[in-house]
């Protein structure tokens, strides 16, 4: 893999485990795809450094796991206005 990348996706797992942000949030803020972010996070981080790998996938899980929560506030958040 090339420098650029390895570069690109170790910096989105750094601001990840970091802030506990989405893949929406670093997307927005390294001014790439979600796609992109997620495939970063998901296959190419697995092959650079594992330690981080398992600790981005365990936020990414959790952000699974909460995410019928934020779909309801943003409903809510939708019809309040």
């Amino acid at each position: 893999m090339n420098l650029p990348i390895t570069d690109r996706v170790l910096k989105e797992a750094d601001y990840m485990i970091k802030t506990q942000k989405t893949i929406r949030e670093i997307a927005r803020k390294f001014k790439i795809s979600k796609s992109t972010v997620h495939k970063d996070l998901h296959e190419r981080l697995e092959k650079i450094d594992k330690n981080k790998f398992d600790k981005v996938d365990q936020i990414l899980k959790f952000h699974t796991s909460i995410r019928h929560v934020r779909g309801g506030e943003s409903t809510k958040k939708k019809y309040a206005k």
